[in-house]
């Protein structure tokens, strides 16, 4: 299938390149080129503009936030070069209320929309076993399916209305900042009675929170592996805000947001721009002046 790759960070990089693996005809584009120079050594085509790497069957984006998703696909003209009849996959986490303007816009020029997020980091993208949530209409859905499996373990249908796949992504990404400030919270406390990270959280994600993301991210915290980052704090923070603009849009409160917000808007002010969300267990330390126990 002859289809276009836009955003090749971390995780659009490893996605493209399960495409690539598949035996499809990828097109890539990047604001910075030089990220696209893996893929062109793989077999991809270069386009030099976004609305080049449009002109395939289905286009695919993995773009950082609604700015990004915005400015590449509504502001630039990029809808209007595509012929009619194409299928947009969205895999970008955006807010919810983007998620419902893009499919208006779609719509109003004949093309297919569908927000596919999905839920893994690079490490579980490059190795085509991320689970993506699917929304949108059942024909174009199955139009993409080939280059859907091709990036993942499992498929997540979630209806006719692209908006539901990205609330579902965004209350997941939700419980797990919830559960990184649980790990980073409960770990400080267990640090100061000489209880080490490590021990205790080998304890919990082995017997009560036997589960990936807990043994996940709570091997991150338990190392203090915050680099390289697979999800940066402020991605997270995006994430974190999106909640609670969907809460706030639903009249649904969200008061562990807050709080998570506010740790990483803490750990922001800290200057830790460029670690993993795991990071959270560095803010929650440094409250109890642990490091000044050392």
């Amino acid at each position: 299938m002859k289809v276009g790759f836009i955003g090749l960070g971390a995780m659009g990089a490893a996605m493209a390149s399960n495409l690539l693996a598949a035996g499809h005809t990828v097109t890539v584009w990047n604001r910075s080129e030089s990220a696209a120079a893996p893929l062109v050594s793989l077999g991809a085509k270069l386009a030099r503009t976004a609305d080049r790497a449009a002109q395939g069957e289905v286009l695919c984006s993995m773009l950082a936030n609604d700015k990004a998703v915005r400015e590449t696909i509504l502001d630039s003209g990029l809808l209007d070069a595509m012929d009619p009849g194409t299928v947009h996959v969205n895999h970008s986490t955006i807010s919810v209320a983007l998620a419902k303007e893009l499919a208006e816009e779609h719509a109003k020029r004949g093309l297919e929309y569908i927000a596919a997020p999905v839920f893994g980091r690079p490490d579980v993208a490059a190795a085509g076993k991320l689970n993506i949530l699917v929304a949108g209409k059942a024909s174009a859905v199955e139009k993409a399916r080939p280059l859907l499996e091709a990036m993942s373990a499992k498929l997540w249908p979630m209806g006719d209305a692209p908006e539901r796949a990205n609330v579902v992504k965004i209350a997941g990404n939700f419980m797990l900042a919830t559960a990184i400030e649980s790990m980073a919270e409960a770990s400080a406390l267990t640090r100061a009675y000489d209880i080490s990270a490590a021990d205790f959280l080998d304890v919990m994600t082995n017997t009560l929170f036997a589960s990936p993301a807990y043994q996940g991210y709570g091997k991150l915290i338990a190392e203090e592996r915050f680099k390289p980052a697979g999800m940066k704090l402020p991605l997270g923070l995006k994430d974190v805000e999106l909640a609670l603009t969907a809460g706030g849009s639903a009249h649904v409160p969200l008061p562990l947001a807050g709080v998570v917000r506010d740790s990483l808007l803490e750990a922001l002010a800290a200057g830790d721009e460029d670690v993993d969300w795991s990071a959270l267990a560095l803010v929650s330390a440094r409250r109890a002046h642990l490091e000044d126990r050392k």
